[in-house]
């Protein structure tokens, strides 16, 4: 199965699987132009391709990154770097544009304690053990 996600003014706001055959060229080979018309005459609107196997510009199974994300709700399409972006977490994080993920001013401390962020403080604050 493909995916494929509906754009709004390169905003996600759909997301479907399509049979991989819906996808076949005439020579017998996967196209997501062939994907895109199959969406667009079903549903109407603007679609991409997006991959299940594709988070902060790795393939989780060793393949081709594409888009640098798997697409979902709510993502923005950036044509310039032809990836789908995950909602803004807090106003002070600053995009990664190799991976497409938002990424925190500060880095998280690296120990064994557990840390959350403070959007009014812009830092980390360590979460209280749970006994």
């Amino acid at each position: 199965m493909a995916s494929f996600v509906k754009l709004e003014n390169g905003i996600v706001v759909q997301g479907i699987a399509v049979n991989n055959v819906e996808l076949l060229d005439e020579n017998g080979v996967e196209s997501e132009a062939k994907g895109i018309a199959f969406c667009s005459n079903l549903l109407g609107g603007t679609w991409k391709q997006t991959s299940y196997n594709t988070q902060a510009g790795q393939h989780t199974l060793g393949g081709t990154p594409f888009r640098k994300n798997f697409a979902g709700i709510g993502y923005i399409y950036d044509e310039t770097l032809d990836a789908f972006i995950p909602p803004k977490p807090f106003a002070s994080w600053v995009l990664d544009t190799d991976k497409a993920q938002w990424k925190a001013p500060v880095n998280m401390p690296v120990d064994d304690k557990r840390y959350t962020w403070d959007e009014a403080t812009t830092s980390w604050v360590e979460l209280p053990v749970a006994e």
